[in-house]
């Protein structure tokens, strides 16, 4: 009977021999997130019902475990951004389809070397370790983001590498044939090298690239949301229900457009729209013209209950120095977006709330 082990290891030579020996053996691997309090730890072991874990000190049998399907490979667990994580089933042939995905889109060379920093219980991080046993090229796994170790591996030759947008300014991203950048807040002067990826957990990772769709991918939106569908998808949930429709789209719960050419824009959660005075204003619009302001050094843009308004705008704003003016900030938004979208209240705060990638809870704003 193939089993779910949870694989509980820091980054590093450890965890890729680990995760070889689960899928030898015909089994499915859970990363578990190293950052997690034991009573978190305990519900999510509870939720995901793995058959066994390995961790620093071995493997131990555990309770209650549930079987996995012939062919799953992975169990990674959602950010919970939304509402508690839901684990994601991702099988072997959409872990492969989606490195070929990848591969066609940034191409491959000899000597190619792939750099694994971010948290490997997230897709993002997996997902280049699955690249480089994909393409039997070289690896390097860190326990976690070091702007000295990340410096000595690209000095060491490594030229593949995914960040997060909040970590970017603190590398030399230079040496690197391609950064893919995850998350949320891409920022528009990225580096040349620098690849905005679109996707998440069920998507099994980036599946669009600089606005255009990885190949095997299809995209359309339906009543304004963007739905996917392509062989990288999840099988499905932990729990045994499937998101996807019969005929195998995924609807990802974010708004989004495509233009006459195909390129896909984002716009935010569903859920995040704000509707102000009977107007829609996307949050992320207005975060991406607040944050070439001087005055700002992170923003986040949410909708509090308004008697009048329904809601209004609001700017929750990490300041660079001294905090700019609602006027200033107003103004400063009226020039790229309707004046409707301006924020009509600030709060200042010294630090976003942040999941492990850098996606800013906007729940607990």
């Amino acid at each position: 009977m193939n089993e779910l082990i949870a694989l509980d290891l820091p980054g590093g030579p450890g965890f890729v021999d680990a995760l070889r020996r689960i899928w030898d053996d015909g089994d499915a691997a859970a990363p578990i997130d190293q950052r997690l309090p034991a009573p978190a730890r305990a519900r999510l072991l509870n939720r995901l019902a793995p058959a066994a874990v390995v961790d620093a000190s071995g493997r131990s049998e555990l309770t209650g475990g549930r079987p996995i399907l012939p062919g799953d490979a992975l169990v990674m667990t959602t950010s919970g951004t939304t509402g508690d994580p839901k684990g994601v089933v991702l099988t072997h042939d959409g872990v492969a389809a989606s490195a070929e995905a990848s591969a066609s889109y940034i191409g491959t060379e000899t000597g190619d070397h792939w750099l694994a920093c971010l948290p490997l219980a997230h897709v993002g991080g997996l997902s280049v370790i699955t690249r480089a046993l994909h393409h039997s090229a070289e690896l390097t796994v860190l326990p976690s983001f070091d702007v000295d170790a990340v410096t000595r591996a690209a000095a060491s030759g490594a030229n593949l590498v995914s960040l997060v947008p909040a970590v970017l300014d603190r590398i030399d991203a230079g040496p690197f044939r391609r950064v893919l950048l995850g998350g949320s807040a891409i920022p528009a002067d990225r580096p040349p090298n620098a690849v905005a990826t679109y996707g998440m957990t069920e998507t099994g990772s980036g599946v669009v690239y600089d606005g255009h769709r990885l190949a095997g991918v299809e995209l359309r939106i339906v009543a304004g949301q963007v739905e996917v569908r392509g062989p990288m998808l999840l099988r499905g949930y932990r729990d045994g229900t499937d998101p996807k429709d019969p005929d195998g789209w995924f609807p990802t719960g974010d708004a989004g457009a495509l233009d006459a050419e195909g390129v896909l824009s984002v716009f935010g959660r569903v859920g995040d729209v704000i509707v102000t005075g009977g107007e829609n204003v996307w949050p992320v619009a207005v975060e991406r013209v607040l944050e070439t302001h001087s005055g700002v050094a992170a923003v986040a843009v949410v909708g509090r209950p308004d008697p009048t308004w329904g809601h209004r705008v609001t700017a929750v704003i990490v300041a660079a120095g001294a905090p700019p003016s609602l006027d200033e900030l107003r103004d400063h938004v009226r020039t790229e977006l309707p004046a409707y979208a301006a924020p009509h209240e600030v709060e200042f705060v010294t630090e976003l709330p942040r999941t492990g990638l850098g996606k800013v809870r906007r729940s607990a704003l």
